[in-house]
């Protein structure tokens, strides 16, 4: 007895040191603090405990609730078989718990109906209750979906999707004059000397995809009123410029110097109204009307 006494009078005394140990390194100096950095502050060790005693809550209350629907499923199966409960909603998920799968796969199973072939019988299923909701949840999805991207115009479809990522991209670089997102002020050229430049320009690198006279071949007519990427001198500057890898339409910036450009564009749109022949159908959208076109 007197051992015992002795032997839990030592355990208390070794604890107590522990704790006034550890409560001395706390109120010690933070000359730790780079190692305590280095590991998991409190904060995220407060949100693994919280977190931690949430799932054993969870688990707790899970097994509880089996053992609770074990242990009543007599007085469950009763309640099921009662007219005014079997049909119901309610009634089919309480016939899960008392092992009625009606509610998961229908409530006709291998009926046998009087198609009779040949000695071939033909069996009636249900289709599963929650494919038919889902199904019924497709069609709503896409009148919705309609709806908002296609008649509101509220939501982005991928397209816009893109511009406006591609415009908040253009905010993390410095505008220069490689920037594509950089707004350009240019006046199209008018005078004699810059229009047969840009025609000269336009024969040799532009009229194998847009014909000679502009007509559209693999590119599109550039004669009509329809634009894919903007008929406005700066677009089309910038069309040029940079090009339209996804559409087939190549970058000039590197063997074009900014004037040619410039030139080619202009020559490209003193052609607008020229009708040429053998024109490909307009592409794009047309121009709003009062919308300059270059001031040619």
């Amino acid at each position: 007895m007197l051992a015992s006494v002795k032997t839990t009078r030592m355990g208390l005394l070794t604890a107590a040191s522990l704790l006034l140990s550890g409560m001395a390194k706390a109120q010690a100096p933070e000359a730790a603090a780079p190692a305590k950095a280095a590991g998991m502050n409190e904060q995220e060790l407060l949100f693994w405990v919280l977190l931690g005693l949430l799932g054993v809550l969870l688990l707790v209350l899970l097994s509880v609730g089996i053992t609770i629907v074990v242990q009543m499923k007599p007085q469950l199966r009763l309640l099921y078989n009662l007219p005014t409960v079997h049909g119901t909603w309610s009634g089919k998920v309480l016939g899960l718990l008392v092992g009625d799968a009606t509610l998961v796969r229908g409530e006709y199973r291998d009926e046998l109906l009087d198609h009779d072939y040949d000695g071939i019988h033909e069996f009636d299923n249900d289709l599963p209750p929650w494919w038919k909701y889902g199904f019924y949840f497709t069609i709503v999805f896409a009148f919705v979906y309609v709806g908002y991207y296609h008649l509101t115009t509220k939501g982005q479809l991928q397209v816009a999707e893109y511009e406006t990522e591609m415009r908040q991209a253009a905010l993390l670089v410095s505008a220069g004059s490689d920037d594509p997102t950089k707004l350009t002020t240019y006046l199209a050229l008018t005078t004699a000397a810059d229009l047969s430049s840009g025609k000269s320009i336009y024969a040799t690198n532009c009229a194998p995809c847009h014909g000679a006279s502009a007509e559209g071949k693999v590119g599109p007519n550039l004669t009509d009123d329809y634009w894919l990427h903007g008929g406005e001198v700066n677009q089309v500057y910038k069309t040029i410029k940079f090009g339209i890898p996804s559409k087939g339409m190549v970058a000039w910036k590197g063997k074009l110097s900014g004037k040619q450009i410039l030139q080619v564009t202009s020559y490209a749109l003193s052609l607008q109204g020229s009708l040429p022949a053998n024109a490909k159908p307009p592409q794009g959208e047309k121009e709003a009307v009062g919308k300059p076109v270059a001031g040619l």
